[in-house]
């Protein structure tokens, strides 16, 4: 899993040159028309769902390009209306609503979904809210989900922040999971990696006492960083005296394959959220 999505399906076309515009003469290039959006509203993942709503700021994703395939774009058109949400910061989740009274853990950055769906599978009362803005990931969850029976996974494209900010309310939320998010390795980037004290600050007001905390990373560098920050977090604590023997709980994901390909050491953090 990752926090590195896709661009949203669409993107602007170039603004016209001065020779382009209206009357400039017989030698005047055409003006070039923005394509139509893979997913008319309501029908499929906004391509900037909070748009213009709320600041701008730096991000811990950084948006690329990849290609929808015909049977994700089919998955997004046909369940997005049923089990997708876009991040817009306007309303509040009515939760227990979407899940039909389950617990609910929120996980950050998934990739393609496999992980995801295995987890759901293995424990069907939880519900899942997997957030992220890679659009084939997206299309290829919701797939995964619908095949297997998983009623129990809702797909939110959009930034995690707003989402947290927004639209989930206090004490809201059973555990959050984040796994292999991009380490963003170089030094003047690191200010961009998620798990910071300001993040912290906010998740742990979503959530409810006894919510579990889970991070993984093949990155050494930022798992100290994690084990610092979590560590420091006064409404955290800590189940393990350091990082934690890795779960039975969570999938290998191809993200965690690939590490340990490059001789990686795969750390775990399990934190719990302390009572209020």
């Amino acid at each position: 899993m990752s926090e590195n999505p896709a661009t949203p399906e669409s993107s602007p076309a170039a603004e016209p040159g001065p020779d382009a515009v209206a009357g400039a003469g017989a030698h005047a290039a055409p003006q070039r028309r923005r394509p139509e959006p893979m997913f008319p509203v309501g029908t499929g993942p906004a391509a900037d769902p909070a748009g213009s709503h709320h600041e701008r700021r730096i991000r811990s994703f950084q948006p690329r390009r990849s290609r929808v395939s015909p049977g994700q774009a089919d998955a997004l058109r046909r369940l997005w209306p049923k089990w997708g949400l876009d991040i817009d910061g306007l309303s509040r989740i009515d939760l227990d609503e979407l899940f039909e009274g389950r617990p609910v853990v929120l996980e950050i950055g998934f990739g393609m979904g496999e992980a995801t769906a295995q987890m759901a599978a293995a424990d069907p009362d939880t519900g899942i809210l997997a957030c992220d803005v890679h659009t084939p990931g997206q299309g290829n969850l919701l797939g995964l989900a619908e095949r297997n029976g998983l009623s129990n996974i809702r797909v939110a494209n959009g930034d995690a922040i707003i989402l947290l900010r927004e639209m989930l309310a206090p004490a809201s939320l059973a555990g959050l999971r984040v796994y292999f998010p991009d380490p963003w390795p170089k030094k003047r980037h690191h200010k961009r990696r998620l798990i910071q004290p300001e993040f912290l600050s906010l998740v742990t007001t979503r959530l409810a006492p006894g919510a579990l905390v889970h991070c993984a990373t093949d990155w050494e560098p930022y798992a100290e960083q994690m084990l610092e920050v979590l560590s420091a977090e006064p409404t955290l604590e800590n189940l393990h005296s350091g990082y934690a023997p890795r779960p039975d709980f969570r999938p290998f994901t191809k993200f965690e394959g690939q590490g340990l390909d490059k001789g990686h050491v795969v750390h775990d953090l399990l934190f719990r959220r302390r009572p209020a």
